[in-house]
């Protein structure tokens, strides 16, 4: 059983600085992409960042030149380092892994982290 475990959400002032960790346990055979989404109250689910196996990264319009994605490929773990955050940040981020499982099947896998809230005060 893949699980993702995510850390590093809390309560911050508009201008300061969160990293969030996310590390992936169980048998993976191959991770393909990594990545947050967040969710603000009454919103639907929005992609925040992406980074591929060879760290080819993709981000939001909004978070561009503030948010940086990373990966430790050899302990299955992705950070967001969140800079000169803003009170419209605000919401529950959550960590994405789209790989495959073990042989002889390469089952594919889509996990999701249980999410971890982020609160951006004015």
């Amino acid at each position: 059983q893949v699980q993702l475990v995510e850390s590093g959400g809390g309560l911050v002032q508009a201008g300061g600085s969160l990293r969030l960790s996310c590390a992936a346990s169980g048998t993976i055979f191959r991770i393909i992409t990594m990545g947050w989404y967040r969710q603000a109250p009454g919103k639907q689910r929005e992609l925040v960042t992406t980074i591929s196996s060879k760290n080819i990264t993709n981000y939001e319009d909004s978070v561009k030149g503030r948010f940086t994605i990373s990966r430790d490929n050899a302990n299955n773990t992705v950070y967001l380092q969140m800079n000169s955050l803003k009170p419209e940040d605000t919401a529950v981020y959550y960590c994405y892994l789209r790989g495959s499982g073990p042989p002889p099947l390469y089952r594919t896998l889509e996990i999701w982290g249980q999410g971890t809230l982020v609160t951006v005060s004015s």
